[in-house]
């Protein structure tokens, strides 16, 4: 599956941002979470990615979070910034703080907002790579930014020497396999549902927010894949699917994997920032629900599973807001 060196890893979390009760960065969680992950399989982490709330970090709070991941880390997996934002001048110095903060590697969403011109785009995306020497990894998610990069743009970016790879959550599995047949460009799949489709037709890994709370069975899949061995990867991909529908399908990602998180005693609190909020009564049962039909992952023990409603109501205004620069 893998034809040239990877900087990135290929089972690469989505990191969770961690908060207290009132909204402030958990460092101790951060810590904690961070080596559970590593520790049960994954060799990558995306710190202030979207899963990471990176809209409600400052930019203090988002280089901390790269030096803490870093040194948890010790070498054990990459540590990855989720570098973007929708002033080009504000992504590349995130890039070059980031770069000295110790971040191997540098995921670049698509401007939001602004709906750049392909042209813009690919000025954005080349600009950013050339601030610094991280290796690049594209993040193309059009639901969130309202533009896509489009197959001639992701072409034409796939020369640039420090663009790498590209996480693609668009779902369009032709396209996929065009990209990775027409380029060099590493595949990661941005979509959890669909991560064993994905390296199936030749994706190098993903970029998950599942794997917050399971990297384990994660492991075993692109492992298996690795391998050839097609019914191990099938068997981790079904017991995963229960989860992946708590996580993905009731709430934003952010919100469901926290309160998992928390109802597993491993973040202190399931609280996001505003304008997330925590997931009211019915969405909560829905995800107990989904999470009463998980069998088979050894690495999890959903008996010992106590979720707090109240706990996770609502959302948190933190004191210092969020700033450009």
């Amino acid at each position: 599956m893998i034809t040239k060196e990877n900087p990135f890893g290929q089972v690469i979390v989505a990191l969770v941002t961690p908060f207290t009760a009132d909204g402030e960065v958990d460092w101790p969680s951060v810590e904690r979470h961070v080596d559970n992950v590593i520790s049960h399989g994954a060799d990558g982490i995306v710190v202030t990615g979207t899963t990471g709330e990176t809209s409600t970090l400052t930019d203090a709070e988002k280089i901390t979070l790269v030096e803490v991941a870093k040194s948890v880390s010790a070498g054990r997996a990459k540590v990855i910034t989720g570098g973007g934002s929708n002033e080009t001048a504000h992504a590349m110095q995130l890039a070059r703080q980031s770069e000295k903060a110790g971040a191997d590697g540098n995921l670049v969403v698509t401007p939001y907002y602004n709906k750049p011109t392909q042209a813009g785009l690919l000025t954005h995306f080349r600009m950013i790579a050339d601030s610094t020497d991280l290796p690049v990894i594209l993040y193309d998610i059009p639901g969130r930014t309202g533009v896509p990069i489009t197959y001639e743009t992701i072409l034409r970016l796939a020369k640039h020497p420090n663009i790498l790879a590209i996480k693609d959550a668009k779902g369009d599995f032709s396209e996929v396999s065009r990209v990775i047949n027409q380029t060099d460009l590493m595949y990661f799949s941005g979509d959890d549902a669909n991560v064993l489709p994905h390296l199936s037709i030749g994706a190098t890994g993903l970029i998950g927010v599942t794997n917050n709370i399971a990297s384990g069975p994660y492991r075993i899949m692109v492992d298996a894949v690795n391998a050839g061995d097609l019914a191990t990867a099938t068997a981790a991909h079904q017991a995963l699917e229960p989860l992946v529908r708590a996580v993905m399908t009731h709430v934003p990602g952010t919100v469901a994997a926290k309160y998992i998180l928390h109802g597993l005693g491993r973040i202190g609190s399931p609280r996001v920032r505003l304008p997330l909020v925590g997931p009211e009564e019915w969405e909560a049962a829905q995800i107990e629900n989904e999470i009463d039909l998980v069998k088979g992952i050894s690495s999890i023990d959903f008996t010992n599973f106590r979720p707090d409603r109240n706990a996770a109501a609502g959302g948190a205004l933190p004191k210092v807001a969020g700033t450009t620069r």
